[in-house]
């Protein structure tokens, strides 16, 4: 399925792949491509048959981040305080289409390969879990080229990989590989190349997927609370999560299951 002419859609089972496909372009992120992930995201949140997204692009590599020549023209206002005040919603819209991916109760996985730079990042960061090729790079690059990341790298990337890290990265806008994303934790797999990077996130997404959807996106949800209200608050709220959950259809089917010596089939009520 085409979404867009940058993005299209593959399904395979409960699992949907959401496919970045500008690679004469080095996946470079027009503005259209940015919506259109957004667009994808919330219509793939819709559908109840889908229980993971996989991220993934064609071509060389993920990402080389912004489409600075698009973004020269769209986002540059005139000097004038209208001219600034339409930037900031602009940026606010961007940041806006980056943050679906986080708040989308379902699971979101990140199959990066090659360069990940810039906007690449900041989506990335917004999934839940993120694998890479051995070849892939990273940077946060915005301090090379005179800008504040301002889509959600800075915020995201401390809870993901630390403070000190973080701002390693963010302030010098080095490239870091995949074997440094491993090591701080940015990523949780090294795969040889990218058919061994789409198998991994495959069986990952169907483990997932083979689980109860409400649980798996409860958890996420519980996940997401917690890390932004504290452990407290985060305990006060999955009491309550459960409360409704555990009367759920899929856990009488996990008891029936059990009896019968079977594996339980989930549906997602």
């Amino acid at each position: 399925m085409t979404v867009d002419n940058t993005i299209f859609i593959e399904r395979d089972e409960h699992v949907a792949w959401l496919v970045v496909n500008r690679p004469s372009q080095m996946n470079a992120m027009s503005m259209a491509m940015i919506k259109g992930l957004r667009d994808a995201i919330r219509e793939l949140e819709a559908d109840d048959d889908v229980r993971v997204i996989v991220l993934r692009a064609e071509g060389d590599c993920f990402s080389v981040g912004l489409d600075i020549k698009e973004a020269a023209r769209e986002l540059i206002p005139d000097d004038s305080v209208s001219g600034r005040e339409q930037l900031r919603n602009k940026i606010l819209d961007l940041q806006n289409c980056v943050s679906v991916f986080e708040r989308c109760y379902k699971p979101v996985i990140a199959a990066v390969h090659g360069l990940c730079y810039g906007a690449g990042v900041d989506f990335i960061s917004a999934c839940d879990i993120r694998v890479a090729t051995q070849d892939a790079v990273f940077a946060i690059k915005e301090t090379k080229v005179a800008i504040i990341a301002d889509m959600g790298s800075l915020q995201r990337m401390p809870n993901i990989v630390g403070e000190g890290w973080a701002r390693e990265l963010a302030l010098t806008g080095r490239d870091f590989t995949a074997k440094e994303a491993l090591q701080m934790g940015f990523i949780t797999r090294i795969c040889a190349d990218q058919d061994a990077l789409y198998a991994a996130a495959g069986e990952l997404a169907l483990e997932i997927a083979a689980n109860s959807p409400l649980a798996v996106e409860g958890t996420k949800e519980v996940l997401n609370y917690t890390r932004d209200h504290g452990v407290s608050a985060g305990l006060e709220y999955v009491a309550q999560k459960n409360a409704v959950v555990l009367y759920c259809e899929d856990l009488k089917e996990v008891m029936q299951a059990f009896v019968e010596k079977r594996k339980p089939v989930f549906r997602g009520r």
